[in-house]
């Protein structure tokens, strides 16, 4: 009989060889089978936030300049060579100041032709309605013919529309005469100028540009996306000098240009200053600044947003999905969400760039 010590030593092998022969038992069958060993699924630590849709405000800046309320472009009606221009760049009109004067020599010439028109209508009328007196005494004895006597009428008739036409023409060439000198028919004053004396201009053809002294306006070029809800956009704006902050005056929106311009893709709003320093002259490059009107958006860190998706995580699974979401704005260190997601969602805001669909996440205390 072997002692106790060497049965221990022996007994100690052969559960080692058991054991060893149970493992590579099992590494056959796994391997006859095709099975594999399952793999180690990583569990990533982010920090995440609950969402909420709230009211979102927005305060916008935009840079516009100081413009007369109502402009007005001086012109002849009749076209000539201008001979004086009595009004420079700055200088100020009143209503029925003269403000240039054309050459009037042809305007003259046919002033005269006219009246000479008019004197031989009116001469041919005169005889022709002593014609028609006359035959129509004959016409009754008999010694002239009906057909005499409506020959007569026909030129009496005639005789008369000369006359008329010619008055027409002399009141025309009178007219004509007058329009070789323009007068302002507004007050302001005077911003740019557009023919120099000794030029030959044409009908319609600005002379001088009156900014009329009725009241300035702030204007403005409005991004698309600001314009988007009507609703949303304010009443009241403030402007003032972007070099002298402190002088500013409030305003309200008069004007939305109904399209946008074509080449800046944005749209012209223009805003009545009430009550505008005299420091606001003209042109002078101002700060306009108003709230627009809250709407339900969701403020996420910006740390959030991967291109215009955020990883979502489904708090049953602890797994992230990503999910497609549209921006509404970007500010300094946030983003706007107009719509994507919904209220109780949890997104991930940090370590976003280490996920892949279908991760396992571990949640670190929320961070809003």
């Amino acid at each position: 009989m072997l002692p106790r010590t060497m049965r221990s030593d022996g007994l100690r092998r052969a559960s080692i060889v058991v054991v060893w022969a149970a493992a590579s038992v099992s590494a056959l069958n796994l391997t006859a089978c095709g099975g594999k060993a399952p793999p180690t699924v990583a569990v990533r630590p982010v920090q995440v936030t609950v969402v909420r849709y709230g009211g979102a405000s927005e305060t916008v800046s935009l840079t516009g300049q100081i413009q007369a309320r109502n402009q007005v472009n001086l012109a002849f009606r009749v076209g000539g060579r201008l001979i004086e221009r009595r009004v420079d760049v700055g200088g100020r009109v009143s209503p029925g100041q003269l403000v240039a004067r054309l050459e009037a020599h042809d305007a003259r010439n046919s002033l005269l032709a006219a009246e000479a028109d008019l004197a031989a209508a009116r001469a041919t009328l005169l005889q022709s309605e002593n014609n028609e007196r006359r035959y129509r005494s004959l016409v009754s004895t008999g010694v002239i013919s009906r057909a005499q006597f409506d020959e007569a009428q026909q030129q009496l008739a005639a005789a008369q529309s000369r006359v008329s036409s010619a008055s027409a023409s002399l009141q025309t060439a009178r007219d004509n005469l007058k329009r070789t000198e323009l007068y302002s028919d507004a007050s302001g004053v005077v911003t740019s100028k557009g023919a120099e004396p000794g030029e030959v201009v044409q009908a319609g053809q600005t002379v001088v540009q009156v900014a009329q002294s009725d009241g300035k306006d702030g204007v403005f070029n409005v991004p698309a996306a600001l314009m988007r809800d009507p609703a949303r956009v304010p009443a009241n704006v403030s402007v003032a000098l972007a070099d002298a902050p402190n002088i500013a005056a409030t305003g309200h929106i008069r004007e939305v240009a109904p399209e946008a311009d074509p080449v800046t893709r944005t749209y012209l709003i223009k805003v009545t200053l009430d009550n505008p320093s005299a420091a606001m002259r003209l042109g002078a490059t101002v700060i306009g600044t108003a709230t627009f009107a809250p709407h339900a958006a969701v403020v996420i860190p910006a740390t959030s947003l991967v291109q215009l998706a955020v990883w979502v995580v489904d708090p049953r699974t602890k797994q992230v999905a990503l999910r497609a979401v549209a921006v509404d704005r970007y500010e300094n260190s946030e983003v706007i969400i107009a719509s994507g997601l919904k209220d109780g969602d949890t997104v991930v805001t940090a370590g976003v760039h280490a996920l892949r669909p279908g991760q396992l996440v571990r949640l670190l205390e929320p961070s809003g």
